[in-house]
Parts: structure tokens; C-alpha cells; sequence
């Protein structure tokens, strides 16, 4: 047992400097035996998964565009298909069938149509909330697509009376990993709305209006979301997260890519395009 003390103690020494919290000791062995439970073992690896600062986001990012010639269309299919998935998992339609989807104008906006689409075809019944559209081609698309399966596309935000009256979960895709403080007034009142109801909020990479490393905003609203759907890998702000599920959608990421910067991805069960990396 000593000897797995050092260990872990050096571990904890080194995960430290990589913003990555190893468990202690008391926290993951079993009572009835000197080795950690096979859940443990699993939850142990979850929770090394490095943390991203939004410089290297950004960088990963790129070079997903880049060396591996992935496409915005395709990235953002595969992150909008992982938060449908993640949301089916934990919030499933027998419950929550009733879902307002909330997209900001970049890429995190595009993955929310995209996982509205994603929720219709798994018995869903999505309302997105679209304030300011970009005038691209790929997101005129995305949103067309959304209106051939009857989703209700609106510049209109409900009022918080509304939201929690008539659904049943909101999906926060209004801001990722570029997003830098303050929020721009158009979103104020959404952030207001989401920080505010009583409804569970699932929040896709980062909850809108946290900075990407400190985390919640110290004044005015900060959304408080139940799930958040970490993609390709977690970013700093994670560690302020204090919900029920913290999900993980990058079963993608290339190998050579994982190892370049140390991620330390989970292993992804059976055909699950996430994995649970919540420590209970």
C-alpha cells in the first residue's frame, strides 16, 4: 500500500502542473480490498483527462482543419450528433421530449441545429431559438434542414414563464471556446433566461458567458447548467462545473492528435459516440 502511495503522490505532483486532478487515495480504493474497484479504475482515468486553455483549443482546433482536413460541416455534425447522443443517455424523451434549443452565430450555434435535427430523429420535439443568424451558406443549410423536420426555427426567446411552462430541458449552444467576456447586450437577455429557469440546462463545450479558463462570470447571471457536453476534449472552465453529468463527445480525435497534446482521452464503450467523465 505504501508503495501506492508514492505513486499516486507523484502522479497528483504532476497532474497538478497540467491543470488534471488525480483522486486521493481514501477517495478511490474499496473497503473490502487493497486494489481500486473496477468502476474506480475507470473513474480514475476519467478524470486525468487534460484540460484545455482556450489557446490550445483553438490551436486543436486548427489543426483538426488543417492536417487532418477535417471540414467545418463534418466537426460539426459529429458535435452536434455526441450532444444529441449525451442528452438521449441522461435526459431520454420519454421525460424530456419537450427541448428549446438556444444557438449563438458561430460554430457552437451550428452545433446546436445540428443536435435540434439529431433530437427530432431520436423522438424529441426541439424549438430552436436563433437570434442572429450568420449569413453563411453552411448555417442557411443547417437551418433549412431543421425546418424540413418540422422544427420551429425563432428569433423570439420565450419568456422565462414560458420556458419553464412548456419545456422540459434547454440546450445553452449559444457560446463555445472562442467566447471572450463581456456578453454582447443581444445575448444578455437569453443568458438572464437560462441562468434563471427552473428547467435543466444541458450546456454544449462551455456554458455561455463563462470565460474558457476562469470559469462563471463573478457579476450578473451565470448559467448554472445540470449537464455539460465537453467536445473533443475539456477545457479549463470544467473545473468550476458543478452539475449532475459531464459528458464527453471526441471519439474522433485522431490518435496522433491525442498524443501531441496529452489529452488522455477515455476509452469510448461499445459504439457511444460520449462517455461519462462525471466523478460521482
Amino acid at each position: 500500500m505504501s508503495v501506492l502511495l508514492r505513486v499516486l503522490s507523484i502522479l497528483q505532483l504532476r497532474a497538478a502542473c497540467r491543470g488534471i486532478i488525480i483522486p486521493t487515495l481514501s477517495s478511490i480504493t474499496c473497503p473490502a480490498t487493497k486494489l481500486p474497484s473496477a468502476s474506480v479504475v475507470r473513474r480514475m482515468s476519467s478524470v486525468a483527462v487534460r484540460l484545455l486553455n482556450q489557446q490550445e483549443a483553438v490551436a486543436l482546433d486548427q489543426e483538426l482543419f488543417t492536417a487532418y482536413q477535417f471540414s467545418v460541416d463534418q466537426l460539426m455534425e459529429l458535435a452536434g450528433l455526441s450532444c444529441a447522443h449525451a442528452i438521449a443517455q441522461k435526459y431520454p424523451a420519454s421525460t424530456h421530449s419537450k427541448v428549446l434549443v438556444a444557438c449563438g452565430p458561430g460554430n457552437n450555434g451550428g452545433d446546436g441545429l445540428v443536435c435540434a435535427r439529431h433530437l427530432r430523429l431520436l423522438d424529441y420535439t426541439p424549438t430552436v431559438y436563433y437570434p442572429k443568424r450568420t449569413d453563411k451558406p453552411l448555417f442557411d443549410n443547417l437551418v433549412r434542414q431543421c425546418q424540413m423536420y418540422d422544427i420551429v426555427v425563432s428569433e423570439e426567446l420565450p419568456t422565462l414563464l414560458e420556458i419553464d411552462g412548456e419545456f422540459q430541458l434547454v440546450v445553452d449552444a449559444v457560446f463555445g471556446f472562442s467566447f471572450k467576456p463581456p456578453v454582447r447586450a443581444l445575448f444578455l437577455p437569453v443568458i438572464e433566461a437560462l441562468s434563471r429557469t427552473k428547467v435543466p440546462v444541458v450546456s454544449v463545450d462551455i456554458p455561455s458567458g463563462w470565460d474558457v479558463e476562469a470559469g462563471p462570470p463573478t457579476e450578473g447571471f451565470a448559467i448554472a447548467p445540470q449537464m455539460l457536453i465537453s467536445l473533443t476534449a475539456p477545457k479549463l472552465c470544467a473545473r468550476s462545473f458543478r452539475g449532475r453529468h459531464h459528458m464527453l463527445g471526441g471519439r474522433f480525435v485522431p490518435p496522433q492528435l491525442e498524443q501531441k497534446y496529452q489529452l488522455n482521452l477515455p476509452s469510448y464503450p461499445g459504439t457511444n459516440q460520449v462517455v461519462d467523465v462525471s466523478v460521482q
